[in-house]
């Protein structure tokens, strides 16, 4: 079984940058892809981002392509999200999620509780 907790989100002025983390126990880091997927009130959870097992490949959402960067530290079980020329439309909770396949979107079976992102135009 494994847990989640992300970190690092918070209220920023459109043009800004934050950085979310997500921390990863009870279980073997670099077995997993990881994802960061968001959702907004009234809308349904749409995939920001996933990068798989060594970090050597990514994956993004053309909304986000070319202003968020994942990554991850294996020796530190973190995943990362760095989020750049924010928007209002990027306001939602921020999630992030373990599973077998970066690119299979509806095959991640563990999640963090999520952290709230807010960005004022």
């Amino acid at each position: 079984q494994v847990q989640l907790v992300e970190s690092g989100g918070g209220l920023v002025q459109a043009g800004g940058s934050l950085r979310l983390s997500c921390a990863a126990s009870g279980g073997t880091f670099s077995n997993y892809a990881m994802g960061w997927f968001r959702q907004a009130p009234g809308k349904e959870r749409q995939f920001v981002a996933a990068v798989n097992w060594s970090g050597g490949r990514t994956y993004y959402a053309d909304s986000v392509k070319g202003r968020f960067t994942i990554s991850r530290d294996n020796a530190k079980n973190t995943v990362f999200l760095q989020m750049n020329s924010l928007k209002p439309e990027d306001t939602a909770v921020y999630y992030c999620a373990a599973g077998r396949e970066a690119t299979n979107t509806n095959g991640y079976d563990y999640w963090g509780q999520g952290t709230q992102v807010t960005v004022s135009s």
